[in-house]
């Protein structure tokens, strides 16, 4: 079974929409981080401040073929095509230890049913 890393990196107010999002794409385990970040455009400021929008790393281990389902949800429903708030990739899995063997059944039961 391949595994891929599919990390979603948004802004913080798009969090629960796409854990919510990714869950019912089939995804189940997730990490999640805080992060900031620094874009192309200038930061606002006001009064001298300069204002930082938070972000959120999320962090999912996939089998391949559903993280691309998961990707292609998130990219859509967030509508990260146009409003760029969040970029999401994959990156392919080489060797992994200590994923949770009801996860693998979990992919196992996914495939079974494709097939």
């Amino acid at each position: 079974m391949k595994f891929a890393v599919l990390v979603a990196i948004l802004a913080d107010d798009l969090e629960e929409k796409a854990l919510d999002v990714a869950r019912d794409a089939g995804a189940a385990g997730v990490t999640i981080l805080d992060a900031r970040g620094i874009g192309a455009q200038e930061k606002k400021t006001f009064f001298g401040l300069t204002y930082e929008g938070s972000q959120s790393v999320l962090v999912f281990v996939l089998e391949k073929k559903l993280s691309l389902v998961v990707l292609k949800r998130l990219t859509a429903e967030l509508d990260l095509k146009n409003d760029s708030r969040g970029v999401v990739f994959t990156l392919p899995l080489e060797h992994i230890a200590g994923i949770d063997t009801r996860q693998i059944e979990r992919f196992e039961q996914r495939i079974k049913d494709d097939i």
